[in-house]
């Protein structure tokens, strides 16, 4: 397994997961750690295209990977999705302080 800390700015990861299939490549390994045959048969598209998409994943540090055999599996490191939560959390709780900027 390789456990390299990534520092990423939450906006960085933001762009990070705000493309669909990573989005839907997170939610999946949110629910077990899988390899690139389970994420192609899954998402239903090339396995370059999934390999591309974890490569990001990976190099924003947002999956590990963990040899087995012959297959290289992929986990999500959730503790690096919090300080996004955190954010968007913090904007749902958020009032704004006026209801419009004037104009002019």
């Amino acid at each position: 397994m390789s456990a390299t800390v990534v520092a990423i700015s939450t906006e960085e990861l933001a762009r990070v997961v705000a493309e669909p299939m990573r989005w839907r490549i997170v939610e999946l390994l949110a629910e077990e750690d899988l390899c690139v045959c389970h994420l192609t048969e899954e998402l239903g598209v090339a396995q370059a295209l999934v390999s591309h998409h974890l490569r990001v994943l990976r190099d924003a540090g947002i999956v590990d990977t963990e040899r087995h055999r012959y297959w290289t599996y992929y986990r999500l490191r959730p503790e690096v999705l919090r300080p996004l939560a955190d954010s968007l959390a913090a904007l749902a709780r958020r009032q704004p302080t006026r209801r419009r900027r004037p104009c002019g």
